[in-house]
């Protein structure tokens, strides 16, 4: 794996801030060169520390739309019988495998408060789900 130095990872701070920031832009914020932010950029990108670009939208909802986070534990060998049960949740819009304490970890959206008081209770009556624990994202820093 490629060591990043500081410029690399300061070039890498602005594109995820911006991932469509122009090079002529991140190297006059970083007060470098041009030709020096696009070779690094280069390097990043053939290397495979930069996989990609991405785009963040707005979930469509507004004010009504919670989101949250729910970690979820599993009785026993029933993990891959509950992935396919929570996948079929519009709301879950990730849904990740973890370490520790909690077995998986679940990004929720729903409309509004009864929405979200639905989708909870439909999740935590899942057969094989033994515990949960739901924080409500009040907003993104």
């Amino acid at each position: 794996m490629q060591h990043l130095d500081e410029l690399d990872r300061r070039i890498i701070a602005v594109l995820r801030g911006d991932g469509r920031a122009p090079v002529a832009k991140i190297a006059s914020m970083l007060e470098v060169s041009r030709a020096t932010v696009q070779a690094r950029l280069d390097r990043l990108l053939d290397t495979g520390m930069i996989l990609g670009f991405t785009v963040r939208v707005q979930e469509p909802g507004g004010a009504e739309s919670l989101r949250a986070v729910m970690m979820i534990e599993v009785a026993g060998r029933s993990t891959s019988a509950i992935i396919r049960r929570l996948r079929s949740f519009p709301e879950i819009r990730a849904l990740h495998t973890t370490n520790g304490g909690w077995d998986l970890v679940a990004e929720i959206a729903a409309e509004g408060l009864q929405g979200f008081d639905r989708v909870l209770r439909e999740i935590r009556a899942i057969d094989g789900i033994l515990n949960s624990e739901t924080s409500i994202l009040l907003s993104s820093a």
